[in-house]
């Protein structure tokens, strides 16, 4: 069972201690890969945000740095952890950097993808066109595209939906669909 296998996959604190997201059962997650040089790192500021508006009805959110689309973490998780905290007040878990696409992709993405491989896209324009249009190759699904890629998990560690990296933490349909989880017991 996915639930199962999410839960129990070793992840890494930022500070370096192992853990899983079995301390998050019971909670609503929305996983998000991060990046501190991306075009939306602004993101972070609206994650901060919905986790401090939900977190009390059982939202958490997990940010998990990674460096895989054009070097845009490059930093420790020393550095990282001090980026998000100094510049957009981050509050929500965040775990050691790891890689979410490829032959090297860690155990989570690669059950994560499984799960749900395809990515809802909220905005007129699908962020792989966009993209391209800057001449960036993207990944074909069901890879990860970018940074700031949200899976969203039920209480019982269910990947129930998968938003595209340019859908905005304020996104009337990431809202939507965590508010949904978060009224299931």
């Amino acid at each position: 069972m996915v639930s199962t296998l999410v839960y129990d996959i070793p992840v890494q604190k930022i500070s370096g201690e192992d853990t899983s997201l079995a301390e998050f059962k019971g909670k609503v997650l929305l996983v998000v890969n991060v990046a501190s040089k991306c075009g939306l790192t602004p993101q972070y500021e609206g994650l901060e945000s919905l986790y401090e508006q939900y977190r009390g009805q059982g939202l958490v959110i997990a940010g998990f740095p990674a460096n895989d689309f054009k070097s845009q973490e490059p930093g420790t998780n020393d550095e990282i952890q001090s980026f998000c905290t100094s510049n957009f007040g981050v509050k929500f878990p965040m775990f050691s950097k790891l890689t979410v696409v490829g032959a090297q992709k860690h155990p989570l993405y690669a059950a994560l993808i499984a799960a749900q491989p395809k990515a809802v896209s909220v905005s007129a324009v699908p962020f792989a066109e966009k993209l391209k249009g800057y001449g960036i190759e993207t990944n074909s699904e069901p890879e990860v595209l970018w940074n700031f890629e949200k899976f969203l998990l039920s209480r019982k560690g269910e990947v129930v939906k998968r938003f595209a990296p340019d859908t905005a933490p304020d996104a009337p349909e990431l809202i939507a669909a965590i508010e949904a989880e978060l009224a299931k017991e």
